[in-house]
């Protein structure tokens, strides 16, 4: 089989990543008789500085021709005095809207070998932790009304909007539902229906399409209140379905826990198999070129591609078992090496390929 990929490589660290994570899928195809066609495109400030704009009409349509999207990072300083609409971050808005990529799925692992790195004490994570927190993507107060008003008895003011329809919730809870069904059989909506109408509305139908799944335990937990709980009991939950702006925080928060955030992997879904695929960090500016940066989250993101995009469940085992191998050896990237000796982004991206 021939997938044709659209790679984003974007800005700081991006291209670093993204170019060990082609390594391992290259890889992957000699062993399991694949091939992959990779077409590189532009967004965020890399699209800026060649073309004026974040994200250009021909990497939308790109992206939209191919069969999955793997993307590295936008964004960095460099950007920042740029009007809001027009910032790198800007981009990935305008792709999550124009591929319809509505579920966002973070996975939050503490790897065993790394259970040290965690923040949090041995006894909490002791046995491992494995959570799923399932954001809608396209939704709510990121992409509601919003504006300003020159004139309130305060002065000037800005407004953004939580707005959410029933079928927007309803198509976000079934991805959760169905990931629980293979799971550990429990999902936990997070809203804050004490407080907004918008989350009256989402409890009641994700409690509706709890009927749907008989077997699965549903928890209901206010937002506060799921943010205290992820630091003091975080094995209680398996997978998380929450808002936009809710599961931004909220998965932010769980990958800290993690004791890396260079570690976890993140896909975004449309209806059907298509998605695009990036690790969880930014683009960390800083270390770009300098042969620092951990390629381990993207690496891992394109095993998700593999699974929830191509079905080829087998070729992600066999991507996940070699970073569990580079981890157990012993290898180290500098955000992870707690004073020990480190490997490059190109020389960690070699072993894990040479380990499948």
């Amino acid at each position: 089989m021939n997938y044709n990929i659209a790679l984003v490589p974007g800005d700081g660290i991006g291209p670093d990543v993204v170019a060990e994570a082609v390594k391992v899928l290259d890889k992957i195809g000699e062993k399991f008789g694949h091939s992959f066609t990779y077409n590189k495109v532009l967004a965020g400030g890399a699209a800026i500085d060649q073309t004026g704009k974040c994200l250009p009409q021909e990497t939308i349509d790109i992206c939209k021709g191919s069969d999955a999207v793997l993307l590295g990072a936008v964004g960095g300083p460099k950007w920042d005095s740029y009007p809001g609409d027009q910032r790198p971050e800007r981009a990935l808005l305008g792709l999550r809207k124009e591929l319809g990529l509505f579920a966002n799925l973070r996975p939050a692992m503490v790897f065993e070998q790394l259970s040290d790195a965690s923040p949090l004490k041995p006894e909490i994570i002791e046995g491992g932790l494995d959570i799923v927190v399932v954001r809608e993507l396209t939704g709510g107060i990121y992409f509601g009304e919003k504006g300003v008003k020159e004139s309130t008895p305060l002065g000037p003011a800005a407004y953004d909007v939580e707005q959410y329809a029933e079928e927007e919730v309803r198509r976000i809870a079934k991805v959760a539902f169905d990931m629980a069904v293979k799971r550990r059989r429990k999902v936990t909506s997070v809203d804050k229906a004490n407080v907004l109408e918008s989350s009256r509305l989402w409890r009641r139908v994700v409690a509706e399409v709890a009927k749907e799944y008989p077997d699965v335990e549903l928890d209901n937990l206010y937002v506060d209140n799921a943010a205290m709980q992820l630091v003091r009991n975080p094995k209680q939950f398996d997978v998380l379905v929450t808002s936009n702006i809710f599961g931004d925080i909220l998965s932010d928060e769980a990958s800290q826990i993690t004791g890396s955030i260079g570690m976890l992997p993140s896909a975004s879904l449309s209806t059907g198999n298509f998605g695009m695929y990036e690790p969880v960090h930014g683009s960390a500016p800083d270390i770009a070129g300098k042969n620092l940066a951990n390629p381990i989250a993207t690496i891992l993101s394109a095993a998700m591609m593999l699974r929830y995009t191509f079905g080829l469940s087998a070729e992600a085992d066999s991507i996940e078992d070699a970073v569990k191998a580079f981890l157990t050896k012993g290898f180290r990237t500098p955000d992870i090496c707690a004073g020990k000796e480190s490997v490059g982004t190109d020389q960690a991206g070699t072993i894990i390929a040479d380990l499948i």
